[in-house]
């Protein structure tokens, strides 16, 4: 349960008249709890397996001065963060909000998916940004450059840094028992005034800056692939606005309920009962769906691209157990002047880490 869905009840509860007139609307708890269910079981299995092989496809290749490749491994393993939480909250949503994992876990949990929050968003910024610079500016250098210590330095700052905004909000996460223990976000004072605080950094740091800096790079590569008649892969423009769509379709429900909900806080009659009891129940269903960015952000930038599906083959092709000498004698015929018609079959393995449109 959220903050200000705990204060909420606690206020009703205690007697005090939240709204003049009574609410009308009657929404289904128990189909949300599991479609919500459904929701976390699926991001589970699907951006596991796809993030894993993300990550065990581009790590061999992490000391590579691709900046791209390095912002992809980055955002990959921000997803598992949070994607290895994710049956917490699916007992958590079974049970009705009923938390029985302790005190401990209920922090750790909720404060890696505050870092997945930010950091999963400044990765895909600079991403993004890598991105245009290695299509406009070749011959600039990467924000991720290939010095181990300037690059390991700059990663580093982004994780502390996503590590800092996600412990405003988790300093305040505790366990509360209400009827059943709970797991919920609730601070011992001025609650208005830190749930508006905290609401607005998440709207800047999450959504608004790392948004603009994807939408407007994407633009601009767009535009840069149209214009110049050496770039590859023309007609996978499209592809460069489904970045830009992707994101914001993750994320804009989430803050656009988070902000009402915020002025709702400010002015509590501002809204009707019905249209506030709606938003309510719809903030963890958006909250949810945010999550499908840990299934998306793999899809877009490693599996349309031709050259991770050919790194992909060869690291599985290169795991599977080959005859021995004995074993292939027989197997293939000589050929006419002796030589080895094995030879000379290995593959290539072209870059990886970024789409076909920017590699």
């Amino acid at each position: 349960m959220s903050a200000p869905e705990l204060n909420r009840s606690l206020e009703h509860l205690n007697g005090t008249p939240w709204f003049v007139s009574e609410c009308t609307l009657r929404l289904d708890a128990d189909s949300r709890r599991m479609a919500l269910f459904l929701l976390y079981l699926l991001v589970f299995m699907v951006g596991l397996l796809e993030n894993l092989l993300v990550v065990w496809v581009n790590w061999r290749r992490r000391h590579s001065a691709n900046g791209v490749l390095f912002c992809v491994i980055n955002v990959s393993l921000s997803d598992l963060m949070v994607i290895a939480v994710l049956p917490f909250f699916m007992m958590e949503v079974t049970m009705d909000e009923v938390w029985l994992w302790g005190r401990f876990l209920c922090k750790v949990t909720n404060l890696v998916y505050f870092v997945n929050f930010y950091s999963s968003s400044f990765f895909l910024a600079f991403m993004t940004v890598e991105r245009y610079l290695s299509l406009a500016r070749p011959a600039s250098p990467p924000i991720f450059p290939v010095a181990g210590r300037r690059r390991w330095m700059l990663c580093g700052g982004l994780w502390a840094f996503s590590l800092f905004l996600a412990l405003m909000e988790n300093v305040h996460v505790d366990i509360l028992e209400w009827d059943e223990p709970g797991c919920y976000m609730l601070p011992e004072y001025s609650y208005t005034q830190w749930y508006v605080s905290v609401a607005f950094l998440c709207l800047i740091f999450q959504f608004l800056g790392p948004g603009a800096v994807i939408v407007t790079c994407n633009l601009l590569i767009a535009r840069a692939v149209r214009t110049a008649p050496d770039v590859r892969g023309r007609r996978d423009v499209w592809l460069v606005h489904v970045y830009s769509l992707v994101f914001v379709a993750c994320w804009l429900p989430y803050h656009t309920v988070m902000f009402l909900m915020i002025v709702d806080e400010l002015d509590p009659h501002l809204f009707s009962c019905n249209m506030v009891e709606g938003l309510y129940f719809s903030f963890s269903v958006v909250q949810s769906l945010s999550l499908f960015h840990c299934v998306a952000n793999p899809l877009l930038y490693n599996f349309l691209s031709k050259s991770f599906r050919n790194n992909l083959i060869n690291a599985v092709v290169s795991h599977i157990p080959r005859e021995g000498p004995a074993d292939r004698q027989g197997a293939w015929p000589d050929a006419p002047d002796g030589t080895d018609p094995q030879k000379g079959r290995e593959t290539s393995r072209p870059s990886t880490g970024q789409s076909d449109v920017s590699s």
